[in-house]
């Protein structure tokens, strides 16, 4: 007999728990994706005229950047009267030329919003000051600065963290840079730089990485060439002095969301679950490729393109489950998926190698310390090394048991509270309140295809 589905633990800002469910099932829509909100607020804040942008996600994250346009001068508010597709909400906002805040720009646990404002402000010639939680704040910013300071930015922090002050400077100069790592966060940063730099900025990216911010940065109405290098990368060309021009967006759902309930329908018996509208682009899809090799029964179903963006309905059923060696180049398209894959693994028969996860280390929390020690807790076998995680899976649910510190981490949170659906006995996390800056709505999704969650 099931047990009594508890209140949904959306509302808790404490310790939360997950129990071992039954069959997981029915269709659900993944929230909006967070790195195309993010751009969707920032190139309409930077056009002229007036941008509408239809299933915009509504997190901590991407809030924080519509607060930061509207400090910036532009326009950003959520229009109440349902006019997207479905009934959906819209977000308009309305360029105008921007002007330096009269406080700071608070991001508070948005990596990709202070680093891609940062890059913006570089462009727009004005003076920002830049900070954040106390995550944020012991995030790397100096790999953004870098190339900014080449382009002749003038700036200051504390020694590569945030605060950051940004001068208003008298123009940029173009540059010819080399990304030393795959980030598309500093080549967004870079670009968006560079459409206030004077001359042609080229960017040679090695190993490639998502590419939202070109695929907008086009249907804004900016030319931007690329090419391959010859050796799997490409080198990208923007001229600066481009004006944006304004365009109407629509935001697909984030396969970063969709990886935990996909996951979970994998690892709890006789599960089948369709997550609708989600980002299939191939620079996002590592995890999904990863899981068809681990022999996960998947398919995308419905494919069509939205916006320039490859979009699908995923469907996913339990399945048993291997092992693989996870080839490092493919970290960038899956980077913040590692610890759903790791939980995912723990179930699989057999040893799963990840490789190249140099850049979890760095993230909202130590990722690889943090997975290691909660699958430790609860049953698992992991190890790890400064840039590698390998999990010995027994093809059988965790024991459970034991509450996992999340460090702040609303990735690390969700992915034990999935372990938790198949385990033997509860898994806990210490504070379910920061999982509402990415997936304001996961427990309610998560309960509405019958996961068991609830208030510890």
């Amino acid at each position: 007999m099931t047990a009594p589905q508890a209140k949904p633990a959306r509302l808790a800002t404490g310790r939360v728990e997950a129990r071992r469910s039954g069959p997981l099932s029915g269709a659900a829509s993944a929230p909006g994706d967070k790195s195309i909100s993010h751009r969707a607020l920032i190139l309409g804040a930077l056009s002229g005229g007036e941008t509408r942008t239809t299933g915009l996600l509504e997190a901590d994250d991407v809030l924080r950047t519509a607060a930061a346009m509207r400090a910036l001068g532009a326009e950003a508010e959520r229009d109440g009267t349902g006019g997207g597709p479905g009934g959906g909400s819209v977000w308009r906002v309305t360029g105008a030329p921007w002007r330096s805040p009269e406080r700071a720009l608070y991001l508070g646990n948005s990596g990709t919003g202070v680093r891609l404002i940062m890059g913006a402000v570089a462009g727009a010639g004005v003076a920002a000051t830049f900070d954040g939680d106390v995550s944020l704040r012991a995030r790397p910013m100096g790999r953004v600065l870098e190339p900014l300071r080449m382009m002749g930015l003038e700036t200051s922090d504390e020694n590569g963290r945030l605060p950051v002050t940004i001068e208003a400077n008298g123009g940029l100069k173009a540059v010819d840079v080399k990304l030393a790592a795959p980030s598309a966060q500093v080549k967004s940063a870079i670009l968006l730089a560079a459409l206030g730099a004077e001359g042609v900025t080229r960017i040679h990216e090695p190993e490639l990485c998502r590419d939202h911010t070109e695929r907008m940065l086009s249907a804004f109405g900016v030319d931007l060439a690329t090419q391959p290098d010859g050796e799997g990368g490409r080198f990208i060309e923007i001229a600066g002095g481009q004006a944006l021009v304004s365009c109407d967006i629509v935001v697909p759902g984030d396969p970063s969301s969709a990886a935990f309930p996909v996951a979970a329908a994998l690892i709890v018996p006789n599960s089948d679950v369709t997550i609708k509208g989600v980002l299939v682009n191939p620079l996002r899809a590592g995890f999904y490729e990863t899981l068809r090799e681990m022999g996960a029964d998947i398919s995308f179903e419905n494919t069509r393109v939205e916006n320039g963006e490859p979009v699908a309905d995923i469907r996913a059923r339990h399945s048993v489950l291997r092992g693989v060696e996870v080839p490092a180049d493919r970290a960038p398209s899956m980077i913040d998926e590692y610890p759903i894959l790791a939980v995912v693994a723990a179930h699989a028969h057999g040893e799963t190698m990840m490789t190249g996860l140099e850049e979890l280390r760095v993230k909202e929390s130590d990722r690889i310390a943090c997975v290691e020690a909660g699958l430790a807790a609860n049953g698992g076998d992991a190890a790890s090394g400064p840039d590698w995680l390998r999990v010995r899976g027994q093809g059988q649910p965790l024991k459970g048991g034991a509450m996992v510190k999340t460090h702040h981490d609303h990735r690390i949170a969700m992915s034990f509270l999935v372990a938790g659906l198949a385990s033997e006995k509860p898994v806990e996390i210490d504070d379910a309140s920061m999982i509402a800056t990415s997936f304001p709505d996961f427990f309610d999704l998560m309960t509405s295809i019958g996961a068991e969650m609830g208030a510890a």
